[in-house]
């Protein structure tokens, strides 16, 4: 497909950003990473800010917190009897840990504190409370398929990047 170098980033345009994320003056992730625009397959204040961006131009983006992961809730810290984890289950402090509740649905969550009979487990994501800084460039866009658009996502194996079988990302 030929290069349309008139198309900006607006709904339904299929970007490859590439990205560097810093947290606290820490960088703590990096990219690029490929999605379909207008869609929520990104947060909220990243994609409103890099809306109207075109090919090769680069842009920093301050995303408060209640625009990226939300506020840090404290109600979020749970208490769970340790007789709800499988006997073999490993539980690390300060670790993420990919649990399942009594209807099968998966959450990650992180344990805080241990006795013998429970376990804290917070389940913030863990940039919640946290404002965030994107340098980003865009790489790529293109206009999405029928079948993307009508998805509201990318129809590949690999959301980070967009190959079929992620050896790439």
């Amino acid at each position: 497909m030929e290069k349309d170098n008139a198309i900006k980033i607006i709904k339904n345009v299929v970007v490859t950003l590439d990205y560097h994320l810093e947290v606290d003056s820490q960088e703590i992730d990096s990219g690029p990473i490929q999605f379909l625009h207008g869609h929520g397959n990104i947060i909220q204040g990243l994609e409103r800010e890099i809306t109207g961006m075109r090919l090769g131009e680069e842009k920093d983006v301050f995303v408060e917190s209640k625009d990226a992961y939300g506020e840090y809730d404290p109600e979020m810290e749970i208490d769970l009897p340790l007789s709800s984890f499988p006997e073999d289950f490993e539980i690390k402090l300060g670790h993420p840990m990919r649990l399942q509740d009594d209807k099968g649905h998966a959450f990650t969550g992180v344990a805080l504190a241990m006795t013998d009979e429970a376990v804290k487990i917070n389940l913030n994501h863990p940039l919640a409370g946290k404002d965030l800084l994107f340098k980003t460039a865009v790489l790529d866009l293109r206009h999405a398929t029928e079948e993307e658009i009508k998805m509201g996502r990318l129809s590949s194996g690999c959301s980070g990047c967009s190959s079929d079988d992620c050896s790439g990302c």
